[in-house]
């Protein structure tokens, strides 16, 4: 069932984000889980104030609603949740009066005792990312095991794993576990790639001389030089010879 709940978020994730995004969400504290009880702030980065941009979730169970109607504390373009519960877990994001939507971020509220502190928000490809399994507070440094889509990652003293450089195949289902205390819920992390980078303008360099055409132009003066000075002579010559026959 639990599975079945994530992949309905996804897709529903994915249709959202489809759309025009003309504003940005932000949430605090930045973490896709938190733990019941817990209180999150969630806003819409505007570029236009006046688009009325408003916070939509549609939870797991299936409840489309609007900050304020049933859930939330509206403040402008702001929702404060003051006491999260597992219910309000969903896909949120801003939508305007015209239709206009943000890209939706997946927040998951567990009554458990663990949780996973990964990204809510896209990570940019070759940025590193640090996943942390932590307890109800107080919260202490404990072994932890980390898995992604069902398979063991690694196991780290610390509770927290590190990827140095994030690629497109490190997209997934992240989960952790402590024992004796429990396992996460499942978190999807999403991979971006970085935008093309344009090359600086070069200086045109001048096009270069081709060997064939040197090889002619050496060609016609290896040719054409010999007439030249042989008719060069030749003119010089009948000319003396004329010089010579006026004068006697």
């Amino acid at each position: 069932m639990e599975a079945t709940s994530v992949q309905l978020l996804l897709a529903v994730s994915s249709l959202v984000c489809c759309w025009t995004d003309a504003a940005g969400l932000k949430v605090s504290p930045s973490s896709s889980q938190m733990f019941e009880g817990d209180s999150v702030s969630l806003s819409c980065e505007e570029d236009d104030s006046s688009a009325g941009w408003t916070l939509r979730r549609n939870t797991t169970r299936g409840q489309l609603s609007q900050c304020g109607q049933g859930w939330g504390r509206p403040a402008g373009s702001s929702c404060k949740l003051g006491y999260v519960l597992p219910g309000d877990s969903g896909v949120y994001w801003c939508e305007s009066r015209q239709g206009q939507t943000s890209s939706s971020i997946n927040l998951t509220v567990s009554g458990g005792a663990v949780i996973l502190q990964s990204p809510v928000l896209p990570v940019m490809e070759g940025d590193p990312v640090t996943l942390t399994c932590t307890t109800r507070p107080p919260a202490s440094t404990l072994p932890a095991a980390f898995y992604k889509d069902g398979s063991l990652l690694s196991t780290q003293p610390a509770g927290h794993m590190t990827i140095l450089h994030v690629s497109s195949s490190d997209e997934g289902l992240y989960s952790c576990d402590i024992s004796g205390h429990g396992e996460s819920p499942p978190s999807w992390i999403s991979v971006t790639g970085r935008p093309p980078t344009t090359a600086p303008p070069t200086s045109s360099a001048p096009p270069p001389v081709s060997l064939q055409l040197v090889f002619r132009v050496v060609l016609h003066l290896v040719v054409f030089c010999p007439y030249l000075v042989s008719t060069v002579l030749m003119v010089s010559l009948y000319g003396h010879r004329g010089n010579t026959l006026i004068n006697h």
